[in-house]
């Protein structure tokens, strides 16, 4: 059986991403993310995966600390472009990624030799934005809907924010107090600004008791990577939440991202145990879990020049 092959990739950021484009790949895996990590201090690898003169995949990676024996990070790639091949294929790619010390954190589950389980599977919650409203309303589970309704029986207002920092400054420093508070991790707050700069799309949505104005009841932020989007930040006061605020912003704001060309809305981590509330929140609107692969510590297979040019056997 043929090897398989990494290249360097030589595409540019719109071959990059509509090369993904129907894949439902990860906002890790868009070229912005990799902008905005470059702008951080990182170091960043893209390249195609190929066997037998067929590309299989793109994966983006990051890397920091000495070239010769550096972290390498791949986050949840590699993105299959065509159906995803076998397992011992994806396990092989892993394996041929893998420089230095290597974590990876899969799009899909694998495992096998020369891949060492760090932390279990994470599972996150995925919306199709493809079917028409109609149909993503009645998929909406029961009670999330009761709470949809009495939001819009309030007169709660959604409206889409221009997106500049002047409009989400005040999210970001609302959503730090409330993480230190709770003690849940995210991306540093600093990452949309840098996200936005990069060339990464960000939506904002507010809801409001007053047509008018008035300060946020609460606020939704998503970024756009390509057709797919990612729910980023939620922020709610105790008004916004005996008023079911998120529950009309979440609504309004997948039927606006569906009609701007959005067909997949990732809503993150699902977390039963730390927040089993939130976890009822992502998949009442009618998300679905998908597994990840586990967190695991790659053996490389072969040493590499850069990202590319090494090979190995998916028998191997």
């Amino acid at each position: 059986m043929d090897p398989v092959e990494l290249r360097p990739s030589l595409m540019n950021a719109a071959a990059w991403t509509a090369a993904l484009a129907g894949h439902a790949a990860a906002m890790q895996q868009h070229w912005a993310y990799g902008a905005a990590a470059e702008a951080l201090g990182r170091r960043v690898l893209r390249c195609e995966v190929w066997q037998g003169g067929a590309r299989l995949g793109l994966v983006q990676m990051l890397e920091r600390g000495p070239r010769a024996a550096p972290l390498r990070l791949i986050l949840r790639g590699p993105v299959w472009t065509g159906p995803p091949p076998p397992a011992r294929i994806q396990r092989a790619t892993l394996r041929v990624l893998g420089r230095g010390a290597t974590l990876a954190t899969p799009e899909q589950p694998v495992a096998g030799a020369g891949l060492i389980p760090l932390i279990t599977p994470r599972h996150i919650a995925r919306l199709d934005l493809t079917p028409p409203p109609a149909v993503l309303r009645a998929g909406l589970w029961g009670k999330w809907r009761n709470r949809l309704v009495v939001a819009e029986a309030a007169g709660v207002t959604v409206r889409q924010e221009e997106g500049q920092p002047r409009d989400y400054r005040w999210l970001l420093a609302a959503e730090a107090a409330q993480r230190r508070a709770r003690g849940y991790r995210a991306l540093p707050a600093g990452f949309v600004s840098v996200w936005a700069a990069a060339g990464g799309g960000l939506r904002l949505f507010t809801a409001r008791d007053t047509p008018g104005g008035g300060p946020p009841l609460a606020a939704m932020l998503f970024l756009i990577h390509g057709d797919g989007a990612t729910y980023q930040i939620g922020w709610t006061g105790a008004e916004g939440r005996a008023a079911k605020a998120h529950n009309l912003i979440l609504w309004q704001a997948l039927l606006a991202l569906r009609a701007e060309g959005v067909r997949s809305l990732d809503l993150g981590d699902l977390n039963s145990e730390a927040a089993p509330g939130l976890v009822r929140f992502k998949l009442g609107c009618g998300a679905v879990p998908v597994a990840l692969g586990a967190t695991c510590l790659v053996i490389p297979s072969v040493t590499l020049s850069r990202c590319g040019r090494g090979t190995q056997s998916p028998e191997d």
